[in-house]
């Protein structure tokens, strides 16, 4: 039988991920075998959960040690390979899903090409960016977060397709996409095999970016799959958007990103781009652009 495994991190979320797990009692499970691993990132108190659950087999990873998103999910991949994984799917904690979620990611297999896949993610009611009238109450839950990746790679900006659209039913077809988001990726189990785990320099952001990359170079397609439903509480262990840590992650990993993948023009103008950061920032963003030379990855010195 087909086994599946759900990968998450709890850091100091101890709501959040038992919401997430309660969730996933509620997903159906039709011809595979479901096991969650739940990565406890050096959280103040080891995560403990007390009931039992009836749709999945639990297994509790303790870090002592913060290994960022990057670092933390490794440890639940490489369980997963000890236990047979046959597919991975890489999750945030702070989120709620639709109960046809891993069926429906799963169906996008069946094209041979396909290597990873992210579904259609909402913003969940209240955590939308905008919190003027834009919005009526009915749309509220159906807010686009993400319905696809787009990699603007003459500037190195990744952006989420639709993010702030209501849904109104546009972005319904299966479609390969620049990249998948680590708030939610399915990936089978010849990738990791073939293309290595997440890259642990990023610690958190753009670490999903990277795995793409790297697996379309090896000729694995990366698909967008709108029937697969989920609802995120957008940034809810970052500090939320716009935080300081995130203004310092983003600010040194996409120039990671950058030198990795982007072409020796759009490279220069990181640099010139970079030197202002470094001179006219916000605190954050000079103390990542000045990690990035000075090669303070992983968690750096935020």
């Amino acid at each position: 039988m087909t086994k599946v495994l759900v990968s998450l991190i709890n850091f100091n979320g101890d709501k959040d991920t038992r919401n997430c797990l309660d969730s996933l009692e509620k997903v159906k499970t039709d011809g595979f075998k479901l096991n969650v691993a739940v990565v406890d990132n050096a959280s103040n108190e080891n995560f403990q959960v007390e009931k039992k659950y009836q749709n999945f087999e639990l297994k509790i990873i303790r870090s002592e040690k913060n290994l960022g998103f990057a670092g933390g999910q490794n440890l639940g991949i490489k369980w997963g390979f000890e236990n047979r994984v046959d597919y991975f799917a890489v999750l945030n904690n702070d989120v709620i899903l639709d109960e046809n979620f891993l069926v429906e990611l799963l169906k996008t297999f069946t094209k041979k090409d396909c290597g990873l896949v992210s579904p259609k993610i909402y913003f969940a009611k209240g955590y939308e960016y905008h919190k003027d009238l834009r919005y009526e109450d009915k749309d509220l839950g159906k807010v686009i977060w993400y319905a696809g990746g787009i990699m603007d790679w003459k500037n190195v900006l990744a952006s989420h397709k639709g993010v702030d659209e209501v849904d109104k039913g546009q972005f319904e077809k299966i479609e390969k996409t620049d990249f998948a988001s680590g708030c939610c990726v399915m990936v089978k189990r010849e990738v990791f095999e073939k293309v290595g785990l997440f890259d642990e320099k990023y610690f958190l952001y753009y670490e999903d970016n990277d795995l793409s990359q790297r697996a379309k170079r090896l000729g694995f397609a990366v698909y967008y799959q709108p029937g697969a439903l989920l609802w995120h509480m957008n940034a809810g262990s970052t500090g939320g958007s716009g935080s300081a840590l995130q203004d310092y992650y983003i600010t040194r990993n996409r120039l990671l990103f950058g030198f990795k993948y982007a072409s020796l023009k759009t490279q220069l103008a990181l640099v010139r781009e970079s030197v202002k950061l470094m001179l006219n920032g916000r605190t954050p963003q000079k103390k990542g652009a000045i990690d990035f030379y000075l090669r303070r990855f992983g968690k750096g010195s935020y």
